[in-house]
């Protein structure tokens, strides 16, 4: 409940009049029922494979009255979860966990129970998203936990900033578990794990990471899917579901990208119940010979969504993307474009969808709503099973071999980066 319900109510449970600002001397009120302290809110199972239609929001903004706001207006369209930052990339919490590498910043959601009350309030499922390992805060104040420089000794920078974490330091991993379950604990449905990789960029032959060490036979793919197998354990016995972000140009799985980032998807579908990968178009560059990518939404998300389906085909892992919700690097940012995305994405295995916006404006996808409800057939639910065609037998027709399968899209100089506001 906002100040403002809060008010509305003592208004109209004393029947003051609209221009009263204070009760008068001797005036008696009544208070309307509070609920007893501390708020208790349980997770609510959902199969992993139901559909999710949500919005992202960050901390700040999910602990404001203009959060507040964006969530029930989503409601009111059609959406039903909300992805909510616990811990950003920078490091700061939104919430009160106590814990000797938790930051001092100011907890935008200061009661997280009541806040997943809200939510639930509505049946939205309540998705807490935590940054794992890019950690500004960490790395500069714990610096300690920070990858190591070969050359200085020092903490390594990433393009000259100093923002990672060590992905395979334990007291690292042994934070983020610690903090994941206690959001599971405080009532939310699901846990979504961001930034679960090593750091892409910089001077990769420079940076040291305690595994070379502990563990010199593994690799980083290693850490990636040996923390997780822990994380997916302790998580699972709290009710929630786990899922992952992870960059959209794994889907083509090509080593370099694996050998930098860690992510090995095939690897990592087994330990989570939910893939999502981050497939906004815009971030294509230089990929498949479009110039401009973010024009061409049924050609990028297709082609990951179809290859994302194939490299997890075995693991149970549901696929649940993230699309795009800005207009950065496309000139046909719409709620039509946000339709595209959508279809395109269901038509190509995808079970729900994740809008990101780094500013949380959500005009085009709430305008874009009411019409994918009107077909909902087209744009909500699994996409539909194909009945095989009849098989018709023809002693003239002798068999022979057709080609079959699409040619592998030469990728060697395509790069994704992270621009926009995205993650």
């Amino acid at each position: 409940m906002l100040a403002s319900d809060l008010e509305a109510q003592i208004r109209d449970t004393n029947h003051l009049a609209a221009k009263q600002l204070y009760a008068k001397k001797g005036q008696a009120l009544l208070i309307p029922a509070i609920e007893p302290q501390p708020v208790v809110e349980h997770s609510v199972p959902m199969a992993k494979d139901e559909e999710v239609r949500a919005i992202y929001l960050t901390g700040a903004m999910a602990g404001s009255a203009k959060g507040m706001n964006i969530i029930r207006r989503w409601h009111e369209v059609g959406g039903n979860a909300v992805v909510f930052d616990i811990k950003d990339s920078d490091g700061s919490l939104s919430v009160a966990f106590d814990h000797p590498l938790a930051p001092h910043n100011r907890r935008a959601i200061s009661n997280l129970p009541k806040f997943v009350r809200y939510l639930h309030s509505m049946n939205l499922h309540a998705i807490a998203r935590i940054a794992l390992f890019r950690d500004e805060h960490i790395a500069r104040d714990h610096s300690e936990l920070a990858v190591k420089s070969r050359a200085t000794g020092q903490p390594w920078r990433e393009n000259g900033k100093l923002v990672w974490t060590d992905t395979s330091n334990p007291k690292v991993q042994e934070y983020n578990i610690a903090l994941a379950k206690w959001v599971a604990k405080s009532g939310a449905d699901e846990i979504q794990f961001d930034y679960v990789r090593f750091p892409a960029e910089g001077n990769q032959a420079d940076a040291k990471f305690y595994f070379q060490t502990a563990h010199p036979e593994w690799k980083r793919a290693d850490v990636i899917a040996d923390f997780l197998d822990q994380a997916y354990q302790q998580l699972h016995p709290e009710g929630v579901l786990v899922s992952l972000d992870v960059f959209g140009i794994m889907a083509w799985q090509r080593n370099v990208d694996l050998a930098h980032t860690g992510q090995d998807i095939v690897r990592m579908a087994k330990y989570c119940d939910v893939i999502s990968p981050m497939i906004y178009p815009s971030h294509f560059f230089g990929m498949d010979g479009y110039k401009s990518p973010g024009d061409a939404p049924e050609h990028f998300i297709g082609e990951s969504m179809d290859r994302f389906g194939t490299i997890t085909a075995s693991s149970g892992a549901v696929l649940r993307p993230w699309l795009q919700a800005f207009a950065w690097r496309t000139k046909t940012y719409s709620p039509d474009y946000i339709m595209r995305q959508v279809s395109t994405s269901r038509d190509r295995g995808g079970v729900g969808f994740l809008f990101w916006n780094a500013r949380n404006d959500y005009s085009k996808p709430y305008l874009a709503m009411p019409t994918m409800k009107e077909h909902a057939d087209k744009y909500f639910g699994k996409r539909p099973i194909p009945t095989p065609a009849p098989v018709v037998e023809t002693a003239s027709l002798k068999p022979h071999t057709r080609p079959h399968g699409k040619p592998a899209i030469k990728l060697a100089n395509a790069k994704q980066t992270s621009a926009e506001p995205a993650k």
